[in-house]
């Protein structure tokens, strides 16, 4: 495997200067993105699978060992925050559980069985999404998981870093980040993982994007967890809007702390309507807002004489 051979470039890299040590770690750096930008098109294609797949309903699963499970969890732990992506839609499993994420846990990446089983016991199936990260592309433990969810009916996304492996070849959608050897043999926590990084974030944010999850390149769905992103919703239906901060306070307080709500609301809308419009549209807030707004043009045609120019639109309630 490409990951695992040692490069005659690096076979002297511990007596080099340390600049040149770090010259060389920067360069593999860039080749982590360049390799992610190579595997541009699997990423997309990938991207509008998982969006239809989750249009039905289903979760996230994210699954992985040592390194690579790591960077699944912390990809799919920040969609909660960022997106409003519900918990209950989430699943992140690592080889050798929560104990793994701080520690390495010997010999957890060749529990097959164990994989079989957690695939079983949390009944992943269709209209589930399974991403499974392997640098490798044959770990036991993530490949268990794949055929397992594949074999139930979810769709399924294998990441790697090496050409023509299991994880590739059966996985629905393959990703391949062509990364080559490491600087250190072996140690795919190094650009092997920054390309996992890269590609985990693109994937899972273009996702979200479909979903409409982000309106105006803003973060919509934002859960107001605490004061700081409390502050951040305010901004954002400032920036949306325009109205201050007594009207936007007042439509989030209506709205539960919904931006999207609040943001409908502080469009004239009620709330009923509203949460109906954003029912309607999965979410989405533009399909939402324009079905909105084209009902309430369609309304002013057919007022004779009528106009929508310098209508005043009616306070939230």
């Amino acid at each position: 495997m490409e990951t695992e051979r040692p490069s005659p470039r690096y076979t002297r890299i511990d007596a080099w200067e340390p600049g040149d040590i770090l010259d060389a770690m920067i360069e593999g750096q860039f080749a982590a993105v360049a390799a992610v930008r190579a595997a541009r098109s699997s990423l997309e294609q990938a991207a509008l699978a998982i969006g239809r797949r989750l249009g039905e309903g289903g979760r996230l699963v994210y699954v992985g060992a040592g390194t690579s499970g790591r960077l699944a969890v912390q990809d799919g732990a920040e969609l909660t925050p960022t997106f409003g992506w519900p918990p209950e839609r989430l699943l992140l499993l690592i080889a050798g559980g929560e104990d793994a994420l701080l520690k390495a846990v010997e010999g957890a990446e060749d529990e097959s069985a164990r994989a079989t089983e957690l695939m079983r016991r949390h009944e992943v199936r269709r209209p589930d999404v399974l991403i499974a990260l392997a640098a490798s592309g044959t770990t036991p433990f993530t490949l268990a998981c794949l055929r397992e969810a594949r074999r139930a009916g979810a769709l399924t996304i294998g990441v790697a870093n090496n050409r023509d492996t299991p994880l590739l070849a059966e996985a629905d959608h393959a990703i391949f980040l062509d990364t080559g050897p490491e600087a250190i043999a072996g140690s795919t926590r190094m650009k092997a993982g920054t390309a996992q990084r890269i590609a985990l974030l693109l994937l899972s944010s273009l996702v979200m994007i479909l979903l409409g999850r982000v309106y105006e390149g803003l973060m919509v769905d934002v859960q107001a967890s605490n004061k700081k992103l409390i502050r951040r919703s305010e901004k954002i239906l400032a920036r949306l809007t325009g109205r201050g901060a007594e009207d936007i306070d007042d439509a989030l307080r209506h709205a539960g702390g919904s931006v999207k709500l609040a943001f409908l609301l502080l469009q004239g809308w009620g709330r009923a309507e509203a949460e109906a419009a954003l029912a309607a549209a999965n979410g989405h807030l533009r399909r939402a807002f324009e079905t909105l707004e084209a009902r309430r043009g369609a309304a002013a045609v057919q007022i004779p004489g009528a106009s929508t120019v310098g209508l005043k639109k009616p306070t939230p309630s």
